[in-house]
Protein backbone atom coordinates (compact mmCIF):
# COMPACT_ATOMS: atom_id res chain seq x y z
CA UNK A 1 0.00 0.00 0.00
CA UNK A 2 3.01 2.43 0.98
CA UNK A 3 4.90 2.21 -2.37
CA UNK A 4 1.46 2.25 -4.15
CA UNK A 5 0.01 5.47 -2.69
CA UNK A 6 3.42 6.90 -3.45
CA UNK A 7 3.24 6.20 -7.26
CA UNK A 8 0.06 7.56 -7.66
CA UNK A 9 1.08 10.49 -5.42
CA UNK A 10 4.16 10.88 -8.21
CA UNK A 11 2.01 10.38 -11.22
CA UNK A 12 0.43 13.68 -9.85
CA UNK A 13 3.26 15.97 -9.55
CA UNK A 14 2.99 19.11 -10.78
CA UNK A 15 7.00 20.75 -11.10
CA UNK A 16 5.62 24.14 -11.43
CA UNK A 17 3.51 24.09 -7.86
CA UNK A 18 6.85 22.25 -6.44
CA UNK A 19 9.05 24.73 -7.04
CA UNK A 20 6.76 27.15 -5.88
CA UNK A 21 5.42 25.79 -2.54
CA UNK A 22 8.45 25.05 -1.47
CA UNK A 23 9.55 28.34 -0.92
CA UNK A 24 6.53 28.32 1.24
CA UNK A 25 7.68 25.74 3.64
CA UNK A 26 11.18 26.54 4.65
CA UNK A 27 11.03 23.90 7.63
CA UNK A 28 11.13 21.06 4.50
CA UNK A 29 14.00 19.65 2.29
CA UNK A 30 12.17 20.80 -0.84
CA UNK A 31 14.12 17.54 -2.27
CA UNK A 32 10.83 15.46 -0.21
CA UNK A 33 8.51 17.54 -1.83
CA UNK A 34 6.60 16.09 -4.59
CA UNK A 35 4.44 18.73 -5.89
CA UNK A 36 0.82 17.70 -5.68
CA UNK A 37 -1.87 20.15 -5.67
CA UNK A 38 -4.27 20.14 -2.58
CA UNK A 39 -7.58 19.55 -4.75
CA UNK A 40 -6.30 16.53 -6.32
CA UNK A 41 -4.67 15.60 -2.72
CA UNK A 42 -8.23 15.56 -1.04
CA UNK A 43 -9.73 13.80 -4.14
CA UNK A 44 -6.94 11.20 -4.20
CA UNK A 45 -7.22 10.92 0.07
CA UNK A 46 -11.68 10.72 -0.82
CA UNK A 47 -11.20 7.60 -2.95
CA UNK A 48 -9.16 6.06 -0.52
CA UNK A 49 -11.86 6.09 2.02
CA UNK A 50 -13.22 2.98 2.29
CA UNK A 51 -9.50 1.14 1.47
CA UNK A 52 -7.98 -0.08 4.21
CA UNK A 53 -4.69 2.43 4.77
CA UNK A 54 -3.26 1.15 8.22
CA UNK A 55 -0.08 -0.23 6.66
CA UNK A 56 0.31 3.60 4.99
CA UNK A 57 -0.83 5.35 8.42
CA UNK A 58 1.74 3.17 10.58
CA UNK A 59 4.89 3.62 8.10
CA UNK A 60 6.20 6.75 9.86
CA UNK A 61 8.17 8.72 9.42
CA UNK A 62 6.89 9.36 5.83
CA UNK A 63 9.85 10.19 2.97
CA UNK A 64 7.64 12.73 1.46
CA UNK A 65 6.03 16.08 2.60
CA UNK A 66 3.28 14.77 0.31
CA UNK A 67 2.69 11.59 1.73
CA UNK A 68 2.49 13.81 5.04
CA UNK A 69 -0.32 15.56 3.70
CA UNK A 70 -2.47 12.79 2.74
CA UNK A 71 -1.83 11.40 6.62
CA UNK A 72 -2.85 14.47 7.73
CA UNK A 73 -6.34 14.06 5.05
CA UNK A 74 -6.75 10.54 5.91
CA UNK A 75 -7.04 10.97 9.59
CA UNK A 76 -9.98 13.13 8.72
CA UNK A 77 -11.98 10.50 7.26
CA UNK A 78 -11.69 8.70 10.98
CA UNK A 79 -14.93 9.19 12.50
CA UNK A 80 -14.48 7.61 15.35
CA UNK A 81 -13.23 10.02 18.17
CA UNK A 82 -10.70 7.03 19.85
CA UNK A 83 -9.21 5.95 16.68
CA UNK A 84 -8.85 9.75 15.02
CA UNK A 85 -6.99 11.00 18.61
CA UNK A 86 -5.08 7.76 18.72
CA UNK A 87 -4.09 8.28 14.75
CA UNK A 88 -3.59 12.33 15.73
CA UNK A 89 -0.94 10.92 18.72
CA UNK A 90 0.50 9.41 16.56
CA UNK A 91 1.63 11.82 13.79
CA UNK A 92 2.04 14.61 15.79
CA UNK A 93 5.61 13.90 16.94
CA UNK A 94 6.14 13.53 12.84
CA UNK A 95 4.78 16.76 11.70
CA UNK A 96 7.48 19.19 10.70
CA UNK A 97 5.55 22.13 8.62
CA UNK A 98 2.77 24.54 9.24
CA UNK A 99 0.93 23.01 6.20
CA UNK A 100 0.39 19.96 7.40
CA UNK A 101 -0.53 21.02 10.84
CA UNK A 102 -3.16 23.27 10.08
CA UNK A 103 -4.92 21.04 7.55
CA UNK A 104 -5.37 18.53 10.20
CA UNK A 105 -9.00 18.83 11.65
CA UNK A 106 -10.02 15.82 12.40
CA UNK A 107 -14.35 15.87 12.44
CA UNK A 108 -14.85 13.14 14.71
CA UNK A 109 -13.16 15.81 17.45
CA UNK A 110 -16.78 18.16 16.97
CA UNK A 111 -18.96 16.13 18.97
CA UNK A 112 -16.14 15.53 21.50
CA UNK A 113 -15.57 19.02 23.36
CA UNK A 114 -14.83 17.77 26.87
CA UNK A 115 -12.35 15.16 26.54
CA UNK A 116 -10.89 17.16 23.38
CA UNK A 117 -9.88 19.99 25.94
CA UNK A 118 -7.87 17.38 27.93
CA UNK A 119 -5.70 16.52 25.00
CA UNK A 120 -5.15 20.36 24.38
CA UNK A 121 -3.88 20.96 27.69
CA UNK A 122 -1.26 18.29 26.73
CA UNK A 123 -0.19 19.44 23.62
CA UNK A 124 -0.14 23.09 24.30
CA UNK A 125 3.00 21.76 27.35
CA UNK A 126 4.50 20.25 24.30
CA UNK A 127 8.18 21.16 23.75
CA UNK A 128 7.34 19.97 19.67
CA UNK A 129 6.46 23.71 17.59
CA UNK A 130 4.01 22.06 15.89
CA UNK A 131 2.67 20.06 18.45
CA UNK A 132 1.85 22.97 20.44
CA UNK A 133 0.60 24.86 17.17
CA UNK A 134 -1.91 21.89 16.44
CA UNK A 135 -3.21 22.43 20.37
CA UNK A 136 -3.85 26.28 19.61
CA UNK A 137 -5.36 25.38 16.37
CA UNK A 138 -7.80 23.09 18.35
CA UNK A 139 -8.66 25.84 20.57
CA UNK A 140 -9.02 28.26 18.14
CA UNK A 141 -11.28 25.91 15.97
CA UNK A 142 -13.43 24.53 18.60
CA UNK A 143 -13.40 27.17 21.69
CA UNK A 144 -13.91 30.71 20.13
CA UNK A 145 -17.93 30.24 19.70
CA UNK A 146 -20.73 28.65 22.03
CA UNK A 147 -18.37 26.76 24.13
CA UNK A 148 -15.79 29.41 24.67
CA UNK A 149 -14.36 30.61 28.40
CA UNK A 150 -12.44 33.34 28.86
CA UNK A 151 -10.02 31.04 31.00
CA UNK A 152 -8.62 29.71 27.54
CA UNK A 153 -7.17 33.06 27.16
CA UNK A 154 -4.96 32.73 29.92
CA UNK A 155 -3.71 29.46 28.59
CA UNK A 156 -2.49 30.94 25.62
CA UNK A 157 -1.38 34.32 27.26
CA UNK A 158 1.36 32.39 29.30
CA UNK A 159 2.71 30.68 26.68
CA UNK A 160 6.43 32.04 25.52
CA UNK A 161 8.13 30.66 22.83
CA UNK A 162 11.03 31.57 20.58
CA UNK A 163 9.32 29.19 17.63
CA UNK A 164 7.90 31.40 14.68
CA UNK A 165 5.46 28.81 14.32
CA UNK A 166 4.19 28.77 17.18
CA UNK A 167 3.81 32.71 18.05
CA UNK A 168 2.32 33.27 14.55
CA UNK A 169 -0.37 30.47 15.39
CA UNK A 170 -0.92 32.32 19.16
CA UNK A 171 -1.44 35.75 17.17
CA UNK A 172 -3.83 34.15 14.55
CA UNK A 173 -5.63 32.83 17.71
CA UNK A 174 -6.02 36.16 19.13
CA UNK A 175 -7.07 37.74 15.85
CA UNK A 176 -9.88 35.57 15.99
CA UNK A 177 -10.57 36.09 19.52
CA UNK A 178 -10.73 39.80 18.97
CA UNK A 179 -13.12 38.87 16.34
CA UNK A 180 -15.02 36.83 18.29
CA UNK A 181 -14.86 37.57 21.68
CA UNK A 182 -14.08 41.21 21.78
CA UNK A 183 -14.99 42.08 25.23
CA UNK A 184 -12.37 38.82 26.83
CA UNK A 185 -9.58 39.20 24.35
CA UNK A 186 -9.01 43.38 23.74
CA UNK A 187 -7.95 42.75 27.64
CA UNK A 188 -5.25 40.94 26.97
CA UNK A 189 -4.06 43.59 24.57
CA UNK A 190 -4.76 46.44 26.46
CA UNK A 191 -3.03 45.22 29.55
CA UNK A 192 0.01 43.67 27.25
CA UNK A 193 -0.23 39.85 28.34
CA UNK A 194 1.27 39.13 25.85
CA UNK A 195 5.13 38.81 24.13
CA UNK A 196 5.71 41.82 22.29
CA UNK A 197 5.85 40.33 18.73
CA UNK A 198 2.44 38.42 19.69
CA UNK A 199 0.92 41.48 20.40
CA UNK A 200 1.69 43.62 17.87
CA UNK A 201 0.81 40.54 15.42
CA UNK A 202 -2.34 39.99 16.49
CA UNK A 203 -3.44 43.45 15.97
CA UNK A 204 -2.53 43.87 12.84
CA UNK A 205 -3.95 40.36 11.65
CA UNK A 206 -7.61 41.58 13.54
CA UNK A 207 -7.17 44.81 11.84
CA UNK A 208 -7.18 43.05 8.49
CA UNK A 209 -10.37 41.08 9.35
CA UNK A 210 -13.21 41.94 8.27
CA UNK A 211 -15.09 40.47 10.99
CA UNK A 212 -14.02 43.60 13.63
CA UNK A 213 -15.44 46.96 13.08
CA UNK A 214 -13.51 49.69 12.21
CA UNK A 215 -14.25 51.27 15.83
CA UNK A 216 -12.39 48.53 17.21
CA UNK A 217 -9.71 48.78 14.51
CA UNK A 218 -9.03 52.67 15.28
CA UNK A 219 -9.01 51.38 18.91
CA UNK A 220 -6.86 48.34 18.29
CA UNK A 221 -4.26 50.69 16.49
CA UNK A 222 -3.48 52.74 19.55
CA UNK A 223 -2.83 49.74 21.46
CA UNK A 224 0.25 48.92 18.97
CA UNK A 225 3.88 48.80 21.50
CA UNK A 226 6.18 51.16 19.20
CA UNK A 227 9.37 50.39 21.34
Amino acid sequence: MVDIIRTELSNMQDIKYKDFHSKLIPTVDPDTVIGVRMPQMKAYAKSLKNTDVSAFLSDLPHKYYDENNLHGLLIMNIKDYREGLAAVKAFLPYVDNWATCDLLRPVSFKKHKAELLEEIKHWLKSEHTYTIRFGIEMLMVHFLDEDFRPEYLEWLAEIRSEEYYVNMMLAWYFATALAKQWDAAVQYIENRRLDKWVHNKSIQKAIESYRVTEEQKAYLRTLKIKH
